[in-house]
């Protein structure tokens, strides 16, 4: 996960996992919308788990 990724996670979840999927940006995009910690959140989660 690069310093970049983590930056627009915090900045704009849902450009953060722009390339994981549609699915990804859909669930990332409506918990932003619910509130932007839970979209951070969740994008961070998304991040880390695809670099394992």
């Amino acid at each position: 996960m690069s310093l970049g990724r983590v930056l627009l996670s915090i900045i704009f979840p849902p450009l953060a996992v722009l390339d994981k999927g549609c699915g990804s940006v859909l669930i990332v995009f409506i918990l932003t919308i619910v509130g932007w910690v839970p979209g951070v959140i969740a994008a961070l989660v998304i991040l880390n788990k695809s670099e394992v």
